[in-house]
């Protein structure tokens, strides 16, 4: 069965992005040094963005990821860059209450329950699922999440978007890979127990 993946980065203080809920890519707090790059490459080249795979002359299908979810708030972000779709290369789905269609034909807008969607989603063949945010999302999908690979930043800044923004619950992961990269920044890998 395929899993789904919560690939992010995140501030050691467990923030993913700043409390204006901008745009964190490159933001001094969690910023992609070189080494980053290097390390999304090497492993996860289906995760950069449709333009930069192309200015970076890669290619072909996902290493790991076959598809990309993500929150309203997050899909905005590249809606404000003039993407209507930024992962042109993965099946692309958003979720979201409040958006009523789809900007882009080839991204799926999913306005019903979201457990149940990536609980069909996760029983089709295919590679494995790439949660790229929001917190609100991968909050509401923590029951269905079996892997967390963070890029943990040196960076504390006090408040913003947490990894997980919703209620307490309690759900246990064991760790079974890290990376310290030269920039300081740590990939942890846990899977749930």
């Amino acid at each position: 069965m395929r899993k789904l993946v919560y690939y992010v980065a995140a501030t050691l203080d467990g923030y993913i992005a700043g409390p204006d809920g901008g745009d964190p890519s490159g933001a001094d707090y969690l910023p992609i040094t070189p080494d980053v790059v290097q390390f999304i490459v090497e492993h996860f080249p289906e995760t950069m963005p449709g333009p930069a795979r192309e200015a970076m002359g890669i290619d072909g299908p996902g290493r790991s990821f076959d598809t990309v979810l993500e929150g309203r708030a997050s899909y905005e972000i590249g809606l404000a860059a003039g993407l209507t779709d930024a992962y042109p290369h993965l099946r692309h789905l958003v979720f979201s209450t409040s958006m009523t269609t789809s900007p882009d034909p080839a991204v799926e807008l999913v306005r019903g329950d979201a457990l149940d969607r990536v609980r069909a989603l996760k029983a089709e063949i295919g590679l494995d699922l790439w949660l790229v945010g929001g917190g609100k999302l991968a909050h509401s999908l923590l029951p269905e999440i079996d892997r967390l690979v963070i890029k943990q930043n040196r960076s504390v800044i006090g408040s913003g978007i947490p990894l997980f923004d919703g209620p307490f619950q309690h759900h246990l992961f064991k760790p079974t890979d890290e990376t310290l990269l030269p920039s300081g920044v740590r990939v942890l890998t846990y899977d749930r127990t």
